[in-house]
């Protein structure tokens, strides 16, 4: 799969992830250009997870993402549906418990965590708003929801920069550094056909989640999105 579309058939994007699973990490800081630690840093700041919070990792990979909430004291699942990405991370990080599954269908029950968060995956699920019931769903009364993605750059003229980076710069980078450099053609277009902050705010609140409320990092590169669940 190289062509973005909203429509993601699920065993392909799953089989994408499984092909890029040993050299993902690097290439995203490479890609990033050293921005994902910072980015990761603000999520965990976010969430704010403590000792004996229950957090979901969702879109968790190889774990990397999943790492600050262990340290903090939470006690963290990671979930992914990339069969390779769980294999690596479990070489990389045995003392996590990561968990195969699909956004849209979480193996959780109802009220379970205190926290859920998806970093840089909520647009690779063929269906956003099932998602957004599904982690809704798990979530304990009171609980938060951290989504960070890819988002739209608030400066026009740095947001027609970007644009030329996503899809000019990034493919030849990828090719030196990553093992399938056609998937990051087809996360650079899934990029670009993102909603914006206010459109993925009001999905959010479509939802059930309430006070949604975001914030910009480098620019509006990334977006930083919350919300709770009352009731």
């Amino acid at each position: 799969m190289t062509r973005a579309s909203l429509d993601k058939q699920p065993h392909e994007v799953a089989a994408m992830f499984d092909d890029v699973a040993a050299k993902y990490d690097l290439t995203n800081d490479v890609l990033s250009l050293g921005q994902a630690r910072a980015w990761r840093r603000a999520v965990a700041e976010t969430v704010d997870a403590g000792p004996g919070d229950l957090v979901l990792d969702l879109g968790a990979g190889t774990g990397t993402s999943s790492l600050p909430f262990a340290d903090a004291g939470a006690k963290v699942v990671p979930c992914d549906f990339s069969v390779g990405m769980l294999a690596e991370g479990k070489r990389r990080h045995p003392e996590l418990p990561l968990t195969a599954g699909d956004a849209t269908k979480l193996p959780f029950a109802d009220d379970t965590f205190d926290s859920v968060t998806i970093s840089f995956a909520l647009r690779n699920v063929h269906d956003t708003d099932a998602a957004l019931r599904e982690m809704h769903r798990v979530t304990k009364p009171g609980g938060k929801l951290v989504i960070c993605e890819f988002s739209t750059p608030t400066w026009t003229p740095f947001r027609t920069v970007y644009t030329e980076y996503l899809m000019r710069a990034l493919p030849p980078v990828a090719t030196a550094v990553s093992s399938n450099p056609d998937a990051y053609v087809y996360l650079a277009e899934s990029i670009r056909a993102w909603p914006d902050q206010p459109s993925l705010a009001a999905r959010m609140q479509d939802g059930g989640w309430s006070k949604v409320a975001w914030r910009n990092l480098t620019g509006g590169i990334v977006a930083l999105h919350r919300g709770y669940k009352t009731a």
